[in-house]
């Protein structure tokens, strides 16, 4: 282990860009390859979550991702639960001076408080759009919004911060007991993110059906500079992907899905993402392209209207590239890696030989 002075070391980490996938002696044909990916009793055609960001997900483009084969997630803490036409809302951020500070706009926007109607309005109109319903709330509003959430009938419920562990201390009050909490539910339960080999083993001792590994640090995200927190995204998928096979063996076979959420903005690092471990990727910036996206090409995190230490930005606004269906499945017409995701993953997959996800996370993987 590196040391940073006298008595101090380090671990080394490594990013998604700092690594690249061998092909193996063989190579497949792209027909042959699968990329379905199944959590609990939800079957799905790629291996994604969308990250719930207002910027890329309402209740149309929810359904839009559910449709084209992944799971979209709608945040219940998010303009549609605080607005009954958030459109005027998203016309300001979207409309803003570039120049000008954009935190205090979206600061003041989602001070409206959130609506216990509008959730069960916004669940109930994705759910008759046929797809599965996923719903992410925050850890500390989880207690006082779940019981709305699922009295919807949400399919998937997601608790998700920059960070969560499944030990939270305070002095005061009862903090969210999460084994308690999802043993006493029906539904499967998504919860981080998580950065570690040992906190991602204790949110898999909750009961939770799915993990996700990274704090949703994109380029737009400040929480580097503000907390100074940084997760090199390969090596804490890698370190997810051991606590997996440890819970696994703990359990008797009890399988925990690892969901990469970060630095993944282009096909190149949706492939890396999964084959260090990942059993799917959580998007959002890389949705912004889509014509549907409701930011139209503007990109915010949820964290980056918190009301009292925002952390990111609102990006500059970017053409669209097409539906999402051209994001998801090309054809491209770019050559940076934007367009086609999942398209790309499955030729990475049969150009190094292998058949679906899981033999996927064997490929090998070389530094530099």
């Amino acid at each position: 282990m590196p040391e940073i002075g006298m008595g101090r070391s380090a671990r080394q980490g490594y990013g998604l860009s700092e690594i690249a996938v061998v092909p193996s002696r063989r190579t497949r044909d792209i027909d042959d390859v699968s990329t379905a990916w199944q959590i609990d009793a939800f079957s799905f055609d790629i291996p994604l979550v969308a990250q719930p960001s207002d910027a890329t997900m309402s209740p149309a483009t929810v359904v839009e991702v559910g449709r084209l084969g992944g799971l979209g997630v709608l945040n219940a803490e998010g303009l549609w639960t605080r607005y009954d036409d958030p459109q005027p809302q998203l016309t300001r951020i979207v409309d803003a001076d570039p120049d000008a500070p954009t935190t205090p706009l979206l600061q003041e926007i989602y001070a409206e408080p959130v609506r216990p109607e509008l959730i069960t309005a916004r669940i109930k109109e994705i759910a008759a759009g046929g797809v599965t319903t996923a719903v992410r709330v925050s850890p500390q509003h989880t207690l006082a919004l779940a019981p709305t959430i699922l009295a919807a009938g949400v399919d998937i419920l997601v608790i998700q911060g920059t960070i969560v562990s499944a030990e939270h201390v305070r002095s005061s009050g009862e903090p969210l007991n999460l084994k308690e909490f999802i043993a006493d539910l029906d539904v499967p339960v998504i919860v981080g993110g998580c950065a570690n080999h040992q906190t991602a083993l204790h949110l898999m001792r909750t009961g939770a059906a799915g993990v996700i590994v990274g704090i949703s640090a994109d380029y737009f995200s400040s929480t580097d500079e503000v907390l100074g927190i940084r997760v090199p995204l390969a090596t804490a998928i890698v370190d997810a992907a051991a606590a997996r096979r440890d819970y696994l063996d703990e359990t008797g076979g009890r399988y925990v899905h690892v969901i990469a959420s970060g630095e993944i903005e282009d096909s190149g690092q949706v492939a890396r993402a999964l084959a260090c471990g990942a059993d799917a990727v959580m998007l959002g910036e890389a949705l912004r392209l889509a014509d549907e996206a409701p930011g139209q090409g503007v990109y915010w995190d949820s964290v980056a209207a918190h009301p009292r230490l925002p952390r990111g930005s609102v990006s500059e606004s970017v053409p669209p590239a097409g539906p999402l269906s051209t994001v998801l499945f090309g054809p491209a017409d770019g050559w940076n890696g934007r367009t086609n995701l999942f398209g790309a993953l499955k030729r990475s997959m049969a150009k190094t030989g292998y058949k679906d996800l899981k033999e996927f996370q064997k490929v090998e993987l070389v530094l530099g």
